[in-house]
């Protein structure tokens, strides 16, 4: 929902897609800048208190926005400070919650509960964007309103996890523990490989920060339109997550993810080209569907690969990643398309990433031959 209102909200006073690429740099800019101490946050403290402190905070940041769009004095920097402190509480919350998952999953079953996981998340991603699109086109404080109870709830029910054993890990704040993480990915040439992949991929070929120009000015539809183009990713994901809880990838894993960034780059270009909303929604859906095989993969490897008492600070590293390539690449979708137009910069991206896996399956052969996953 945030995603809808932010973006419409801020297009909507601008007109700008310098400025929508902006709200991704200032999301990203507290995850570059805390997110390592965030994984020692992780493995040194109870990764449930971290967790629903973080959401509080966001509940909190919903509620102010949801009272300047009501009060109408809401503008710009505002809107860009509130997102600041949604980044700053992400940044810290993302390597707890992540690192949480292997404690509540029985053995042997990680890639089937991370697909459980995604699957979960996605199905709040469907709803929420057409949710949140109805809810700004009553009123521009509802979406705000909703996130904040949202996440208050959210605050309840992570503190209802029950965890079977304590964590172990508890080393003292250095230098050298701060970076354990960067030294554990770069000494592993499979987790390099396949968390750089989505970097460089969803960097070049993430079209979300484009979709109010699609919505409005190419597709030609209002808010409920761009709720639907939101959703439609996790609607391909959902299906997705819904076979591979079932039916785990269990050969030549490296390569179907290969496979499956591939797939996602000829999506973005589908859609680049596309000037039909219901077009444009399959192809969305088709993105998200291969997207979230190349997650699945790279998170159960990550978590298979890691020990318990680092999975906190070699899973920050991977929320790095994942966050330079979802925000930094919305910044360059947009400073892409104010120089050359929301479709070139689209078209530019899906070629981006064919090329990106293409060169990847070169560079780390060992990812490309790994068979299987533990």
């Amino acid at each position: 929902m945030a995603a809808v209102a932010v973006g419409w909200q801020v297009y909507a006073l601008t007109r700008s897609a310098f400025d929508l690429g902006m709200v991704g740099l200032v999301q990203f800019i507290p995850t570059a800048v805390l997110v390592f101490v965030a994984g020692h946050a992780a493995d040194r403290y109870d990764r449930r208190r971290v967790v629903q402190t973080c959401q509080l905070v966001e509940a909190v940041t919903a509620a102010f926005l949801a009272w300047g769009s009501l009060a109408g004095w809401l503008n710009v920097a505002e809107i860009f400070a509130a997102v600041a402190l949604f980044g700053t509480a992400t940044a810290v919350e993302g390597p707890a919650a992540t690192a949480l998952l292997p404690g509540v999953v029985p053995a042997g079953m990680l890639q089937r509960g991370t697909a459980l996981s995604t699957g979960a998340f996605q199905a709040a991603t469907i709803c929420a964007p057409a949710l949140g699109g109805l809810a700004y086109a009553v009123a521009p404080a509802l979406p705000y309103a909703l996130m904040g109870f949202f996440w208050g709830l959210a605050v309840i029910l992570n503190g209802a996890i029950r965890l079977d054993k304590a964590l172990n890990g508890r080393e003292l704040p250095s230098f050298a523990a701060l970076f354990a993480g960067v030294r554990f990915v770069r000494r592993n040439q499979p987790i390099l490989g396949t968390i750089s992949l989505d970097l460089f991929a969803v960097l070049l070929g993430g079209v979300t920060a484009l979709l109010p120009i699609y919505a409005r000015d190419i597709l030609y539809t209002g808010p409920w339109g761009l709720g639907l183009l939101r959703g439609a990713p996790a609607i391909g994901a959902l299906l997705m997550t819904a076979i591979l809880a079932r039916h785990a990838i269990q050969r030549r894993v490296g390569m179907r993810m290969f496979q499956a960034v591939i797939i996602f780059g000829l999506m973005t270009v589908l859609f680049a080209l596309s000037r039909s909303i219901w077009l444009s929604i399959l192809a969305l859906a088709a993105l998200g569907a291969a997207d979230t095989v190349s997650v699945i993969i790279r998170s159960s490897l990550v978590q298979l690969a890691t020990p318990d008492d680092m999975r906190g600070r070699v899973g920050a590293v991977n929320f790095l990643f994942i966050n330079a390539s979802s925000q930094l690449g919305e910044f360059e979708s947009g400073m892409t398309a104010a120089l050359f137009g929301a479709m070139p910069a689209a078209l530019l991206g899906g070629i981006g990433t064919i090329a990106v896996a293409l060169l990847w399956m070169r560079l780390f052969p060992s990812l490309r031959k790994l068979e299987r996953l533990g």
